[in-house]
């Protein structure tokens, strides 16, 4: 700029467009595409929200896991569950909770014990004993604290995500 604010006639090269082969792209690169699901198929997945009634240890999971039978209500009935939740949740802390599960799934044995339904959670990056929010135990597996999906509000056993 001249003095008083007057302009030079020079101008500011322009950035190259971001199809040109000058372009360098600052982002990270684009993640790989995820498979598609189709309207029909995602339906065909019965969600429902059921009330946990009853949770104990699983010792004899290979995996640290918790027993689990959560009532769906007067059409479903109580269903029982294996869950991964030893991270974050002590059984006590689960009885009485709400939880989103996927009830149409074939039933699969684990150690002996019938799951027949699959509970749904948020599964953040594994994260090492003594970690903030994790337990102490050194020799505890490193683990994902999966977080349990639950409706904000209390709903009726039974009642149908879609």
């Amino acid at each position: 700029m001249r003095p008083g604010g007057a302009r030079t006639g020079r101008r500011r090269r322009p950035r190259p467009h971001p199809r040109s082969p000058r372009f360098v792209s600052t982002d990270s690169p684009a993640p790989p595409p995820l498979p598609t699901v189709s309207p029909e198929t995602f339906f065909a997945v019965d969600l429902r929200v059921g009330t946990v009634v009853r949770a104990e240890p699983f010792p004899e999971a290979r995996v640290p896991a918790v027993k689990l039978d959560i009532d769906f209500g007067p059409t479903l009935g109580r269903r029982r569950s294996s869950a991964q939740l030893t991270r974050r949740y002590a059984p006590d802390q689960l009885v009485g909770r709400q939880v989103v599960a996927v009830v149409n799934f074939p039933p699969r044995r684990i150690a002996g014990f019938p799951s027949e339904v699959l509970v749904l959670g948020a599964v953040p990056q594994a994260s090492a004993p003594g970690d903030p929010g994790e337990p102490a135990d050194p020799g505890a597996p490193l683990l994902p604290a999966v977080v349990l999906l639950a409706p904000d509000a209390p709903v009726p056993d039974g009642t149908r995500i879609g």
